[in-house]
């Protein structure tokens, strides 16, 4: 099951689709649907996280907490879309497609992809692309 949850005002379109696409990357990768929920929020909320969470001082797009079970695949997600519509600018590309970019990141760490060395970040940003690809095409 997915959810979504909105500490912001923000509202996600087309969840049925997005959910299907979710769904059909995750078994493309070999693991089953647990539990996830989404919860778009701000800055603000996401620092808070960050620094109780990780100790980490610093804004940034998205935090991923697993609560997998073998290849079933469990969690929480929480996006700021302040931070998505920013790198949105920065990476010059539209919100949406940004904002798809950063919901599938967190979904493929728990598939088991890392992203801290520069060969694990190429097949991380290969792995997104191939899944936005999908998207468009569903």
């Amino acid at each position: 099951m997915i959810e979504f949850n909105f500490e912001t005002d923000f509202s996600l379109e087309n969840t049925p689709k997005i959910i299907n696409w979710i769904t059909d990357v995750i078994i493309s990768e070999g693991c089953e649907l647990g539990e996830i929920l989404y919860v778009f929020c701000d800055d603000e909320y996401l620092h808070k996280l960050n620094i109780e969470f990780l100790n980490h001082d610093t804004l940034t797009d998205i935090l991923s907490f697993d609560y997998g079970l073998g290849k079933q695949i469990n969690g929480e997600i929480f996006i700021s879309v302040e931070r998505v519509a920013d790198n949105a600018t920065d990476f010059k590309t539209s919100f949406t497609e940004e904002l798809h970019r950063v919901m599938i990141h967190g979904i493929l760490h728990f598939c088991g992809y890392k992203d801290k060395t520069e060969s694990e970040e190429t097949q991380m940003r290969k792995k997104e692309n191939a899944a936005l690809r999908l998207l468009s095409s569903i």
